[in-house]
């Protein structure tokens, strides 16, 4: 794999950073943002920002852009908030799709004339499973399966340039965030690991390992597709 230089949104914790590790790992130049900073062992660039404030989104994509050509973009930074339908308001709405969705266009926007100089980029938008309807994430399904709307749109526009757009919407896996809502012992998380088919969580590594495919010049071919990595439950919940 040629080394790259990749922005990656949410890059401080969870499947960011693991991906963040393994290409920095192999010599890349991986740029993060998150809201919070990740712990002393990040080696990668890292600017602060809150994704879902539109002004400081752009000045920092703009200092980013100023000093680096971007060849890859992982649109990996989401929000979530449980609520049905009657519980769910305008304000959640608002604020899940400004990071789901507005951050993943701006950061977009931002480096599509280096890739377009370059003819040549990848863009991986991190999707889920949830995006196929799963109780109590009406708002956070809709933003993801916004952004397969993104996935492939962007993927028949840029396509003249040489620029793939692909996304990985993983299934449970077992990030930070997830486990400080799903303790491991609870009825809930032992309910969601007996509806996997493989009987167990995934794991942030595995998540980045699909999301590097996509990033690579050899799936240079490939373009907006969408590739569950959720153990089989997109399998086993087919009601054929």
């Amino acid at each position: 794999m040629a080394k790259r230089t990749t922005l990656i949104t949410g890059a401080s914790k969870g499947i960011g950073r693991a991906l963040a590790d393994r290409l920095i790992a192999q010599g890349h130049t991986v740029i993060g943002l998150a809201r919070t900073p990740p712990d002393a062992g990040y080696r990668g660039e890292f600017h602060a920002v809150d994704l879902m404030e539109t002004d400081a989104t752009e000045r920092v994509l703009r200092a980013i852009t100023a000093r680096h050509a971007i060849d890859n973009v992982v649109n990996n930074a989401a929000f979530i908030k449980i609520d049905r339908i009657e519980d769910s308001t305008l304000a959640d709405l608002e604020r899940t799709l400004a990071l789901n969705l507005r951050a993943a266009m701006l950061c977009v926007q931002a480096c599509l004339p280096a890739m377009k100089a370059k003819g040549r980029g990848r863009i991986v938008n991190v999707g889920s499973r949830a995006a196929l309807g799963k109780v109590g994430r009406g708002i956070y399904a809709a933003s993801k399966a916004g952004l397969v709307g993104f996935t492939r749109t962007w993927a028949i526009e840029l396509a003249p340039s040489g620029i793939t757009v692909n996304c990985v919407a993983p299934g449970p896996t077992a990030t930070e965030m997830f486990r400080k809502g799903n303790p491991p012992e609870s009825a809930a998380t032992k309910a969601i690991i007996a509806s996997i088919p493989l009987k167990r969580m995934g794991k942030p590594e595995e998540m980045a390992a699909a999301i590097q495919y996509f990033l690579q010049d050899d799936a240079a071919f490939t373009t907006g597709q969408v590739l569950y990595v959720d153990g089989g439950i997109t399998v086993g919940l087919d009601p054929m």
